[in-house]
């Protein structure tokens, strides 16, 4: 039995290192493609199965002041932008911001047309409610996507515990690169030419690494300037001093 559940435990942490490694990715494609499949739906009249919810809640929304045919050409350009970002994994924090706006719209019926979605036998919801609360589920997805990819955010999988085993010493990892070898990993997105994302995957490091080298190298930086400065202003003072002595 011992054999077995180690087996399983080595099992289950390989599935686990996946889960961790590709979990987001997995969830950021899907709910992308959801977002890019319904926006474009909606671009074609009488085609989508909330259409006739979605004019009503605009209608709602805007005090009837916008025509309810710009509305959904709104609405669907919107996914479709969502969506593209989401698959693509680029501008994620237009489509974090975008994606809270969405939700805000997806579930206002929940409010403005609550007889609506719930009128069926003892006001069980109908299948337009059911519809929206199953968007619930798409703003707890959006959520995790945000978490996972906004400011550098990312899974990190802890290593299992070992029991009866010290602590090891807090020290620099050996394969850590010096300062020397961080400078051309920052300046590489720095440039702008590749993202973040893009330069962390490279290099096998988490994108908050990659903040902090990038905050040490401009602080090495300013350090380095400040000092140059400092050195020049002193020599030019001496030589001012030498030139006023008789």
């Amino acid at each position: 039995m011992s054999i077995l559940n180690e087996r399983l435990i080595t099992i289950e942490e390989k599935l686990h290192g996946l889960l961790v490694r590709h979990a987001i990715k997995a969830l950021r494609i899907t709910v992308g493609a959801i977002f890019l499949g319904f926006g474009v739906l909606k671009f074609f009249p009488d085609v989508s199965p909330a259409q006739g919810l979605a004019i009503k809640t605009i209608d709602l929304l805007t005090f009837g002041l916008i025509p309810w045919e710009a509305g959904i050409v709104a609405i669907a350009t919107l996914e479709c932008f969502i969506g593209i970002c989401l698959l693509a994994n680029r501008w994620m924090r237009v489509a974090v911001w975008l994606l809270v706006v969405q939700f805000i719209g997806i579930l206002a019926p929940l409010v403005l047309l609550t007889g609506r979605l719930f009128s069926g036998p003892h006001h069980a919801p109908t299948l337009e409610g059911q519809y929206v609360l199953k968007d619930i589920i798409l703003v707890a997805a959006g959520m995790a996507i945000a978490a996972g990819t906004f400011r550098g955010g990312r899974l990190i999988r802890d290593q299992p515990a070992v029991p009866d085993t010290p602590p090891a010493p807090t020290a620099k990892p050996a394969d850590e690169p010096d300062a020397s070898h961080k400078l051309p990993i920052v300046l590489s997105a720095a440039a702008g030419e590749r993202t973040v994302q893009d330069v962390c995957d490279e290099h096998h490091i988490p994108q908050s690494t990659y903040h902090a080298w990038r905050t040490a190298t401009s602080h090495g930086a300013m350090c380095e300037a400040g000092c140059v400065a400092v050195g020049a202003s002193a020599s030019g003072a001496a030589a001012n001093r030498g030139d006023q002595d008789p």
